[in-house]
């Protein structure tokens, strides 16, 4: 592995391959949903059925209650968005609260427990 590890500001150490002085200085990506490191493509969620991109959680939220998720109100995590399908099921889907932090691991993990129905592509911006 190459490259430079970064401590981010809560301590979660990252690996910046081939970096760059934007890499060192971004903080925030620069669209939510997307990738900071230098040279990676940002990514997009994409509802197929429709076609649409999901650019927002009420979008998602909307997207996901087609398909039989609710919401599951956890009150021991206020720091996550979380789905499940039934009280009964082991599949649940977590999110961090704020949209700007939605990163690919997280589409991955809804397209996995989704398939057919969701797709992560390359953003076309």
């Amino acid at each position: 592995m190459s490259g430079v590890w970064m401590f981010g500001k809560n301590g979660v150490v990252r690996l910046i391959s081939n970096p760059t002085r934007e890499s060192f200085e971004q903080t925030e990506p620069p669209f939510p949903g997307t990738a900071t490191a230098p040279g990676a493509r940002p990514r997009v969620l994409v509802f197929l059925p429709a076609n649409q991109i999901i650019r927002s959680y009420a979008e998602l939220e909307q997207r996901l209650g087609e398909l039989g998720w609710t919401r599951y109100r956890n009150s021991d995590r206020p720091d996550l968005l979380q789905f499940h399908r039934s009280e009964n099921s082991v599949h649940l889907i977590s999110l961090p609260v704020n949209f700007a932090k939605f990163k690919s691991l997280y589409m991955y993990d809804i397209v996995v427990k989704n398939r057919y129905f969701f797709e992560v592509r390359d953003s076309e911006s």
